[in-house]
């Protein structure tokens, strides 16, 4: 698109002009990732001058659960001739990766200390915590070293893997500290999924849940009816539903018109501005997945209350979320003025107008600009208790 220049009286003249790359999203699937006759992260690795290097950071939890990694690792860049590696940096998994700013400084004095340029790749393995983590650490070195990113769980294989936001949380808010940013590449391997505890395979399939009423009524109802094979981890059921919600998040990102979020409505963040202050009142020891299936709960329930969802597809999306293992009761829903809150922080989070994003159906998204705080109590009262 060319400049557009105008005179505005006769003092100012203004020239204007979008700013609109071409910037791939690569997304791959793959079984076996760091086998050496599979060449699919080889192939995203170039070596593009002699200054291109290799760091890689790996979620310690992955780590302990598989401690052959490192030298598959290892064996894989000499088979495959990569860029010269500058070091494995091991990196706590969890929401404390993003809470503790030392850990932000490792991983910034790793990416220091390695020489990485701009046309060398921070290749982050571990949950959604680390990959947010090394993500901003990569997007402000030099504004950009290169990012590829192997989600080890549900729910960053998911979701938030294949996103473009990357952040760490600071003044007890999650994500304050944050830059949109495309990564190089997303590598999504099921075997990684092998080795999940079932409290942590279960919570990443809130998002997929989230995406499928927004986007995809078929997926919702693929979910509901295979929520017992879900929940008992059968490949089958499961990796088309991860695959396909990865997908639905990807086209959004790429075919929504607003990747960087310019507009009041972020319709991917159904159910999460309760979430986000649930996980801050438990201190994270509520998953961040769990936090959004009550959080898809509570506002399913607003939804019925406000005469926009059936009572029908509300119990469909409770029962289902239940179905598949979520706990919909925490003892702090309890306390109704203490999540309320959240509406603030995230009018704050959205740009100073608060607009969420409800549904009327599954496959009907609805954006809702006048929340009733009476109502949105009583809707967290309701899921409180089980009604």
């Amino acid at each position: 698109m060319g400049s557009q220049q105008t005179t505005t009286g006769d003092r100012t003249q203004s020239l204007d002009a979008a700013v609109a790359p071409r910037v791939p999203h690569r997304v791959r699937f793959t079984r076996g990732v760091f086998d050496l006759d599979n060449a699919c992260l080889a192939e995203l690795l170039p070596r593009e001058s002699d200054s291109t290097r290799l760091a890689v950071f790996i979620d310690s939890g992955v780590t302990a659960d598989r401690p052959e990694l490192s030298r598959q690792i290892e064996a894989y860049a000499r088979h495959h001739s990569l860029p010269p590696m500058t070091g494995l940096h091991a990196v706590p998994g969890g929401e404390v990766c993003k809470n503790d700013p030392t850990l932000l400084q490792r991983i910034l004095q790793a990416m220091h200390d390695g020489r990485l340029c701009r046309k060398s790749y921070a290749v982050a393995i571990g949950g959604g915590a680390v990959l947010d983590a090394v993500g901003f650490a990569a997007a402000t070195t030099h504004r950009g070293v290169r990012l590829v990113r192997l989600p080890t769980t549900t729910l960053a294989q998911a979701d938030s893997g294949v996103g473009v936001k990357c952040g760490v949380n600071a003044f007890g808010k999650k994500n304050f500290l944050g830059v949109f940013a495309v990564p190089w590449a997303v590598v999504n391997d099921p075997q990684f999924l092998d080795t999940l505890t079932d409290r942590d395979w279960v919570a990443g399939l809130s998002e997929a849940v989230k995406v499928g009423l927004l986007k995809d009524a078929p997926l919702f109802d693929r979910i509901e009816a295979g929520a017992a094979a879900l929940r008992r981890r059968e490949d089958e059921a499961a990796l088309p539903v991860i695959q396909r919600s990865a997908e639905l998040h990807l086209r959004h990102i790429t075919n929504g018109g607003d990747p960087f979020e310019t507009g009041a409505s972020r319709p991917l963040d159904f159910g999460h501005w309760s979430a986000h202050r649930l996980e801050q009142l438990t201190g994270f020891a509520v998953r961040h997945g769990e936090a959004v299936a009550i959080g898809l709960a509570i506002d399913v329930t607003y939804a019925g209350l406000a005469g926009l969802l059936s009572d029908r597809d509300r119990r469909r999306v409770i029962d289902c979320l239940r179905a598949l293992g979520f706990d919909l009761s925490h003892p702090l829903l309890a306390d109704a003025d203490a999540l309320l809150p959240g509406l603030d922080d995230f009018r704050e989070h959205l740009g100073g107008e608060l607009v969420l994003t409800m549904v009327c159906g599954p496959g009907q998204p609805v954006d809702v600009r006048d929340i009733d705080p009476a109502m949105m109590r009583q809707a967290i009262q309701r899921v409180a208790t089980g009604v």
